[in-house]
């Protein structure tokens, strides 16, 4: 038998294109259209003084975003609540709802200035300015009196 490349097989996305292709009406589609966040997706830059994180957090109210700094280590969770329903001539014939949680946390070369961090949250993105804490001196000599 010949030596096959062991290669990783996504069984997700396998399965779920046969039974989309199997079943098409099988599967319930949110209303709203907009799946919910698996995971906090994030582009870092970095210039001479700040970090600038771009976080992507469609369909979640600012007020259930939470952003901790430890250090050198940013910590990104969010609280997703979405009511979908639907009616007509006021007979509910569908109603879902969705609620569950997504965190990241990742970290950076240096420690960051809480003090002096801005976090902005707008059309789904939040945008995390995070300067970096200024080098401290290495060894100090002390004046002795």
């Amino acid at each position: 038998m010949a030596n096959l490349p062991n290669l990783p097989v996504s069984r997700t996305s396998l399965f779920d294109e046969f039974f989309r292709d199997m079943a098409p009406g099988f599967f319930v589609r949110p209303l709203h259209g907009d799946p919910l966040p698996q995971q906090i997706k994030v582009d870092v830059k970095e210039d001479a003084e700040n970090f600038v994180v771009h976080a992507e957090l469609p369909g979640v109210a600012k007020e259930d975003i939470h952003v901790t700094i430890d250090g050198p280590v940013v910590a990104l969770s969010a609280e997703v609540k979405q009511l979908d329903e639907q009616k007509r001539d006021e007979r509910v014939l569908r109603s879902e709802r969705y609620f569950g949680s997504v965190s990241r946390s990742f970290q950076l070369p240096v420690d960051i200035d809480e003090a002096r961090a801005s976090a902005k949250y707008d059309a789904g993105v939040l945008t995390l300015t995070l300067p970096k804490k200024a080098a401290t001196q290495g060894v100090r000599k002390l004046q002795i009196d």
